[in-house]
């Protein structure tokens, strides 16, 4: 996957949104090399853009939500999810209201609709981007650590002082087949005594046993159950891959995220490409394994690198 990718034939859904509980339509068009993810509001005078980088990220509160002073999308996390996953680069997205739709509350229904499109080739290179030093950022208890690696690598662990999710733990090397696979199907999950909080605050209107994961007292209240055993940490290794692709690259790093959420995501690729060269670099050519050994022999003893 050293060239640009894009969808071969557009793709479109229709759908609820997770937290507005509106009904939207969205339709996903290739792009030519160099695009990059842009969303287009055909519902506003003008169909105003934006891009889904970094740069215009407003909020990541509960989830991921970019725009301008004038008009936002949010809840981009499971989609931005597919294209990394899938390792497409450039594509426009048309959508009629502030929310992608949640589908079943996972990147499935992205992926296979990808899948089924084609998945085209471009002419022109991708740019990766590398870490090249450690990187931490943490607040109490939760952390995101970047560290040098040959490829995209995630190790997510979560403890919920819950009878149904406890503490679990999810690690991979994350390629095209990994994510089909493991993650993608992994749905949003949510506590039952939290509705009520989070309807007043206007969230969570849409989530239903359709597109979520709801857990009660003591067990999972969907009749199906659960898609794997571990199917919340999976899901949250869903959402980071989404996030990290505001970088507006694909990642070469070894990721270690422990109890983090969408916030603190934010907050370390923010501190990420603020590091700048210090920590990473862009390249179009894969790193050679000996450049692994050198950078780790040339890093500082145990506990290295920049924090915050």
């Amino acid at each position: 996957m050293r060239l640009q990718r894009t969808l071969k034939n557009p793709v479109s859904v229709q759908g609820i949104g997770l937290h507005s509980g509106n009904k939207v339509s969205m339709k996903v068009n290739p792009a030519k090399p160099g695009t990059g993810l842009l969303f287009r509001r055909t519902d506003l005078p003008g169909r105003p853009e934006v891009g889904a980088t970094l740069h215009n990220v407003i909020s990541c509160s509960h989830a991921t939500t970019i725009g301008t002073q004038h008009f936002h999308i949010s809840t981009i996390e499971h989609l931005m999810a597919a294209f990394a996953g899938l390792g497409i680069d450039n594509a426009t997205i048309e959508i009629d209201g502030p929310e992608v739709p949640a589908m079943d509350g996972s990147a499935a229904i992205f992926v296979f609709l990808f899948q089924d499109a084609g998945i085209q080739v471009q002419g022109s290179p991708r740019r990766f981007m590398e870490v090249i030093r450690p990187l931490s950022i943490g607040d109490g208890d939760k952390k995101v650590t970047f560290l040098p690696h040959s490829s995209f690598h995630i190790e997510f662990s979560i403890d919920f002082p819950h009878p149904v999710i406890k503490a679990q733990r999810f690690k991979a090397e994350i390629t095209e087949k990994t994510f089909a696979k493991r993650i993608a199907r992994a749905r949003t999950f949510g506590f039952l005594k939290e509705v009520e909080m989070l309807h007043k605050n206007g969230l969570a209107l849409g989530a239903s046993l359709e597109n979520a994961v709801v857990i009660g007292e003591d067990s999972v209240l969907n009749q199906d159950g659960l898609r794997f055993s571990d199917e919340f940490v999976r899901h949250k290794v869903l959402d980071i891959i989404g996030d990290l692709y505001l970088l507006g690259a694909p990642l070469r790093a070894k990721v270690i995220a422990r109890k983090s959420g969408h916030a603190l995501h934010c907050r370390a690729i923010k501190r990420l490409m603020e590091a700048g060269s210090y920590a990473w670099r862009y390249a179009d050519s894969p790193i050679e394994a000996a450049t692994i050994s050198r950078w780790h022999r040339e890093l500082t003893p145990a506990g290295a690198g920049a924090a915050v």
